[in-house]
This record gives C-alpha cells, structure tokens and sequence, in this order.
C-alpha cells in the first residue's frame, strides 16, 4: 500500500564516547523512508534539501526503493545541520549546532502521484507543516501518524494541539508525554493524549521499550537487550518507519496489527543504534530482519500454568 513520508533530510554530526562523525546523512523522514522499505515497496518522499546535498546521498534513498519525486532541491541554499554529543549513558545529549537552512522555510509539495496514498507518516516537523500536508491531500490517508517533540510544545503548543487532533497516532517519548499532558503517570498521560483526538498513542521509552495505547487497551514491548549501543541519532524515527511500514505492507490498522508493527519497528531501531548514523539500516537481508525479530518473540514468549 502507498506510504507516503515527510519530514526532514539532513546533514548530522554526531560525537559518542565511541567515536565521533564529520557530516553525515540524517534526518527524520531518511531514517523513516529506509526503515519503511524493507516492508513496503511503494515509500514516497516529500522533503527539501540544499544544493549542497550529495547525489549520492539521495541515491541511497533510490536505491532502497524509495521515490524522491518530493523531493525539493534548493540548489542556491544549504540543507538543515545538526550536531549532537551523547554523554556516558547514552541517554542523554547536547546539541550543539542547529541550523535550519531551507527546512526553516520549508512549504511540502505533493506531487500528483503521491495523492492517492493510504498510509501518511509526518516526522518531526513544525506542527504548522504537519498540519498543512494533511490539508494539501484531496482524501484522507486510512491511517495517519504523527512525530513530535518538546520543542514545539515549548513555542508552538496551540498548532501543535490542532495538528494531533487531526491524527490517528501520536508518537512521542516518556519525557514528551508528560510535558504536553503535565501528567507523569504515563498511562495517565496516554488518557489525556487520547481525549486530544488520535486513537492511539505511541510512548517510547529508549533503552526500556515502547507503550501503545487505546481507549481501551494497552500494550508493551520491550527493548532488545544489546551488548554495546554505538549510537542512538534517529532510532526513534527507525522505529517509526518500521511501525507504519510494517502497517502498509498490510493494509491493516487494527490493534492487533499495531502490536505486531510495534516489535518490527523496535527490531529495526534495535539495528540502528548498532552503527554511527544510517550505516547500519542501509542493505539489510530478510535472514537478519527475520533472526532480530524472533530474538524479540524469543524475549516476551512465556507460558505460565495457572491453577483452577
């Protein structure tokens, strides 16, 4: 089924106490497209980039299967920078360097072949540009998600409020959750994400998994135990990718199918801490996608006699 993608593709570079990176390919709708294709064949991206971005770079995306069509090349402007150093723990970082360039005027254009698509996920962008593709297409997806985070909740928090409405699943981690829901119970914050309109949430909790909420249900899946954790930059946006392009490729969007979607996109986020930037998520087989995922099954499955 069409999925179509939108966020940001950029340049990153990144500092851990493994190593450290010049300017490499990042970018929450690239993490997100190359996540998504290795469960549907039919990705279509809409994003914008400066003269400055590397052929080579949007051959990648092709080469995986991913339309570039959407993808608008201002050749006289730079593309969006950021710089990050993760502490010891890996959990937490500093930015460095941020600079906007073309994404800080950024207007989406959807291409003719792009209108008939069912499945719609928007990266973290502002709430405004998230708002204004959901508009510019003439009928609505079957099933629409939607990243943010607590920049926009901090200058932009009534457009943030009016694009979720308008969305079938929120993502968003535990630090998110609360801060837009002033709740710290997150099945709490779940509850009042829910009243705000979408009909399901997505909480992530890096290193300690990801919740998934309904009105009436609720499901965890954890994160896979890995040895070393080589770099955490858009492990979030893989496992988004992973998530609804695991949805596409059924046409589903039951809870059920959800559950699934949620352990295949933590197996992909799993691959993509493994290696600085994309590297790791870049010509993946099926055999080690499949081994991954029964690591995952392997983990959860459990048989527990109870008595009468």
């Amino acid at each position: 089924m069409s999925l179509l993608v939108v966020g940001s593709v950029a340049f990153d570079a990144i500092e851990t106490p493994f190593g450290k990176t010049d300017k490499i390919i990042g970018g929450a709708a690239t993490y997100i497209s190359l996540s998504s294709s290795y469960f549907n064949d039919k990705v279509n991206l809409v994003a914008v980039v400066g003269g400055d971005f590397p052929k080579a770079d949007i051959a990648l995306l092709e080469k995986h299967g991913v339309n570039t069509e959407g993808l608008q090349i201002k050749e006289d402007e730079k593309s969006f920078f950021w710089s990050g150093k993760y502490h010891n723990d890996m959990n937490s970082r500093d930015t460095l360097v941020t600079e906007l360039n073309v994404l800080g005027t950024f207007d989406p254009q959807i291409p003719e072949g792009y209108q008939d698509c069912r499945f719609l996920m928007l990266g973290n962008l502002a709430p405004s540009v998230q708002k204004t593709v959901i508009q510019r297409l003439r009928k609505r997806p079957e099933l629409i998600v939607m990243d943010t985070m607590n920049f926009w909740m901090e200058i932009a928090m009534s457009e943030l409020l009016e694009t979720i409405a308008l969305v079938d699943v929120l993502c968003l981690n535990d630090e998110e959750a609360r801060q837009l829901t002033g709740e710290y119970s997150l099945r709490r914050a779940a509850k009042k994400i829910l009243e705000m309109g979408p009909k399901n949430v997505i909480i992530k909790k890096g290193e300690h998994g990801a919740l998934l909420f309904n009105h009436h249900e609720v499901f965890f899946a954890p994160a896979l135990p890995l040895e070393e954790v080589f770099d955490p930059t858009g492990a979030g946006d893989t496992f988004a990718g992973g998530f609804i392009g695991y949805l596409a490729s059924r046409g589903e969007t039951s809870f059920s199918s959800m559950k699934n979607a949620i352990i295949f996109g933590s197996a992909m986020a799993s691959f993509c801490v493994e290696k600085f930037g994309v590297e790791r998520i870049v010509g993946l087989s099926d055999s080690e996608l499949d081994a991954r995922v029964q690591e995952f099954v392997n983990l959860v499955q459990f048989q527990i006699p109870l008595e009468a």
